[in-house]
């Protein structure tokens, strides 16, 4: 199969509209072509595309920032020779004088296929500035690692945030090209827009389920280190909103929980006694680790490691990372009430709303967590009608 990059390199005609055009580039560490060659690099070396500036998003272009909330300098290009700005920097949308250094922007990000990795807000505070403008965005589509399942709630009206671009669910299930053409449509955009897809991508043939394992993985961020978390990480970003540790300092961020003094056995079975649907599609594994930095640095933690690389037990259909996830905070509610389990911190520079609210686009998880009354159908229930909604509302934009 083809990314957009690498169409958009091999193919002349793909690239003829640009002709007398200044072009930017928005990128990441995981902008890169089928032999490795960082997209930058690549667009530099082409006759025929006059590169006139550079983006880095969250985590910056070069991937130099390990955490959220390190922000990244503006800086010109040692070698090229061209301004790169950061839209993770001073500010989050790109300035007047950012949207006058180019004509047209192309857009080459992986994503996560999570609502809450911040790519996607990029892309539409971009898209949003380039309608202001009059500047043309063209995707250079990527494939979604996480594939077409949808789950998770809907974000609600009034709890959009860096972390929380628009109204879908956690797991969108679609491309940033795709995104983009949705953002146009629900934000009501006139903006010059076009995808430069891909070609032979098939989100429901294993053992990618979404990501074509015949390629290289880069990570879109630091902690983003295998297709494992992609999997998970709808439902383990939730972690970022709580006391427990979600394997930042370790070796497999975002794939496992824990903290010191959890009683893990207890946990995974009340997990199970609960809501053994929730668990399917995956092995969870108890494990001990010791994170390097960030939460309980430097102390034994008890956890869970969640596996789905395994083909013989990951079920991509049945795999459901947000409502295990809900199901584990469930879980430690009862094996200790007065756990203090939501982190209250500025998180993503939001400082009046708690972080897993922020997280969630909403209360409800929270509410329903600490409702140890309320049964799982409570939260079944509200989900299953926010993904069948999403499912009907992006039906339109899918282009594969």
């Amino acid at each position: 199969m083809q990314f957009g990059l690498d169409r958009f390199l091999q193919d002349p005609a793909i690239r003829a509209p640009l002709k007398g055009q200044r072009v930017a580039l928005l990128a990441h560490p995981a902008s890169v072509t089928r032999d490795l060659t960082h997209a930058l690099d690549a667009l530099a070396a082409l006759p025929d595309v006059t590169l006139s500036a550079a983006f880095g998003p969250q985590h910056g272009l070069r991937g130099d920032k390990q955490d959220n909330m390190v922000e990244s300098p503006d800086y010109l290009d040692p070698t090229l020779g061209i301004p790169v700005y950061s839209l993770y920097g001073e500010v989050r949308r790109p300035t007047d004088a950012m949207m006058a250094s180019f004509d047209v922007l192309l857009v080459d990000l992986q994503d996560l296929g999570c609502r809450i990795y911040t790519f996607i807000t990029t892309l539409r505070y971009v898209l949003e500035a380039a309608a202001q403008h009059g500047k043309a965005v063209w995707v250079l589509d990527r494939p979604n690692p996480a594939g077409r399942p949808i789950e998770g709630l809907t974000l609600r009206e009034g709890w959009e945030s860096f972390v929380g671009a628009g109204p879908m669910p956690m797991r969108h299930g679609m491309t940033m090209g795709e995104l983009g053409h949705w953002f146009i449509a629900t934000l009501g955009l006139r903006v010059d827009y076009r995808v430069i897809t891909m070609t032979g991508w098939e989100p429901e043939a294993a053992p990618g389920f979404g990501w074509p394992t015949e390629r290289s993985w880069i990570n879109p961020s630091p902690n983003a280190a295998n297709l494992s978390m992609a999997r998970a990480y709808a439902g383990t970003v939730m972690l970022e909103g709580t006391t427990l540790s979600e394997g930042r300092g370790t070796t497999r961020a975002l794939e496992l929980f824990g903290a010191p003094g959890i009683d893990v056995p207890r946990l995974l079975a009340d997990m199970r006694r609960i809501a053994p649907q929730w668990l399917l599609g995956c092995v969870l594994r108890p494990c001990f680790f010791e994170p390097t930095f960030h939460k309980h640095q430097g102390q034994l933690c008890a956890g869970v490691q969640i596996h789905v690389e395994d083909p013989t037990h990951y079920d991509h259909a049945a795999f459901k990372p947000w409502r295990l996830q809900s199901l584990a905070f469930r879980a430690l509610r009862l094996q200790a009430p007065e756990y203090p389990l939501w982190r209250d911190f500025a998180y993503e520079y939001e400082h009046e709303r708690l972080a897993i609210d922020l997280i969630n686009g909403g209360p409800l998880l929270r509410e329903w967590v600490d409702d140890v009354t309320a049964a799982p159908e409570v939260l079944e229930t509200a989900a299953a009608a926010d993904e069948a909604a999403w499912a009907a509302e992006r039906a339109p934009f899918l282009l594969y």
